[in-house]
């Protein structure tokens, strides 16, 4: 995982030497720039190495030079793919430049026989070409600016560069001669119960496409941990990784009195990891709330709440290693919310297709930022597009079904299909939110008050109608981060916002 950067039609070394400066936390262990041929484009790199550690520093450059690629996040299959290419073809063992010799192969075709996640840049000479992974896991922001087109891993990067600054969409392309292409989408659920999957077939499927998935994301030349609150999610995929891993490093964060701290230590002696564990206070959260929304470009309240504590996990987790596998997507994928049981069963699946293809501008955004912000990677399984073809195809009964007491159980279809990886009181406990279950909200619950009153709040809102500031808590978040952005307009205007999401 690494910090891109490209300007295309100018090569305007200063500017993005800034660029690279402001993402320089999303790879601290190499910089690099290179030119095109002819003048047309400049790109700049961030390295956090993870695979090819000691060839692997981008920009990576064609044999011959005609063509260079930045690259950001990993690719999965690219041992496999590499296998295609005779092997003059590659002077590095980095995924990226599996890439860059899959799109001088198939051109605008070349993501879709990508499995990764991604955001990459690549200059031909002739024209640029971009490309993001399907779900948007991992990010990237476009600008013009001069008659220049500009590309960056994040907002930050572009503000004060370009009055107009837009999310590329996940699962697109864009070439600077044919424009923007769509090659994936998630897909639709079926249109009648025949075309859903038997509760065996569900509950099979769902263990082996995670599984596999899991497995998967251990492929690095470093050490893989996982984040671990104590929920079903994050700890199925911790209990898959240490199968598969001799020594796992798992990390837990919460306030004193914190469910989750015991719940992980629950996991983390059943499963037999290297448990690591960091009490943060309400002074801790005061003092990083300014650098958290700097870093989340975002003040959508959920949002900066499940930050808090995501930001002190990654922390924690860069004192010992720099990638970790989380458990983000499943409670879109399986209804894990409280309130998907208040949705009409004829609705569901369609609602949580929307929440999913949403991630990108929400959750992921969350996981990406608090992650990088302290030069970690972090790998998100449930969101592997096998399993998410397989989750479209669960019938929504088989999300929730029933208990003895006729309380609907979230996410039941996955916790089945993982009950015998862990003890009954972690398969089976209640969802809470990351910021609940960590007690992070309590902070923003009773000292949201020292950055701002009630009434200064609601001045603030006042005086910014145009705004889709919601809270006492977002004008408090509004403001800090309209103070860390020399242009914070273009910034704030790419926020995405749980409320428009989630309707049905």
């Amino acid at each position: 995982m690494c910090g891109i950067a490209a300007i295309w039609g100018d090569t305007d070394e200063p500017s993005i030497r800034v660029m690279m400066e402001r993402m320089g936390h999303r790879g601290p262990d190499a910089s690099g720039l290179h030119v095109a041929d002819g003048g047309h484009a400049i790109l700049g790199h961030q390295r956090l190495s993870i695979i090819d550690l000691e060839s692997g520093d981008q920009p990576i450059v064609e044999r011959g030079g005609a063509a260079a690629i930045v690259a950001n996040g990993e690719i999965y299959n690219y041992q496999e793919l590499r296998t295609e290419f005779p092997t003059s073809a590659f002077h590095t063992h980095s995924d990226s430049e599996t890439a860059l010799q899959m799109y001088r192969t198939f051109g605008l075709d070349a993501p879709e026989r990508l499995d990764g996640m991604y955001a990459f840049v690549v200059s031909d000479g002739e024209h640029i070409f971009a490309a993001r992974d399907p779900l948007g896991i991992k990010p990237l922001y476009m600008a013009k600016q001069n008659g220049a087109l500009m590309f960056a891993s994040e907002l930050k990067a572009l503000s004060g560069f370009a009055d107009h600054i837009e999310e590329f969409p996940p699962g697109s392309v864009y070439h600077s001669e044919l424009g923007f292409r769509r090659f994936y989408e998630v897909p639709e659920p079926p249109t009648d119960d025949g075309g859903y999957l038997s509760i065996e077939e569900a509950v099979r499927e769902v263990r082996e496409k995670l599984e596999t998935a899991v497995q998967k994301r251990l492929v690095a030349d470093v050490p893989v941990g996982a984040l671990v609150s104590g929920g079903v999610d994050s700890s199925a995929v911790a209990a898959i990784a240490r199968q598969y891993v001799d020594e796992l490093h798992t990390f837990a964060v919460g306030m004193p009195g914190s469910g989750d701290l015991e719940a992980a230590r629950v996991v983390a002696r059943h499963i037999g990891s290297v448990h690591h564990e960091y009490l943060f206070t309400r002074d801790d959260i005061r003092e990083a709330l300014p650098e958290v929304l700097y870093h989340l470009e975002t003040y959508d309240e959920p949002s900066v709440h499940s930050s808090s504590a995501m930001y002190f996990a990654a922390k924690l987790a860069a004192e010992h290693l720099k990638v970790v596998l989380v458990g983000e997507g499943a409670d879109e994928l399986f209804a894990g919310y409280p309130f998907y049981t208040d949705v009409p069963r004829e609705h569901l699946n369609g609602l949580l297709r929307e929440s999913v293809s949403a991630l990108h501008n929400l959750s992921l955004q969350r996981v990406d930022r608090m992650s990088m912000a302290h030069g970690v990677e972090a790998r998100v399984p449930f969101l592997d597009t096998e399993l998410v073809a397989v989750a479209q195809r669960i019938h929504p009964d088989h999300k929730l079904l029933a208990g003895a007491d006729g309380i609907p159980i979230e996410k039941w279809v996955l916790r089945e299909a993982v009950a015998d990886l862990l003890p009954p009181e972690i398969t089976w406990r209640k969802k809470a939110g990351f910021d609940q279950s960590t007690r992070a909200e309590d902070y923003f619950a009773e000292d949201i008050g020292h950055w701002m009153s009630a009434g200064e709040a609601e001045r603030y809102r006042a005086e910014r109608p145009m705004t889709s500031i919601r809270s006492h808590e977002e004008a408090v978040f509004h403001k800090l981060m309209s103070e860390s952005f020399e242009e914070p307009e273009a910034v704030l205007r790419n926020i995405g916002r749980w409320g428009d999401v989630l309707k049905w």
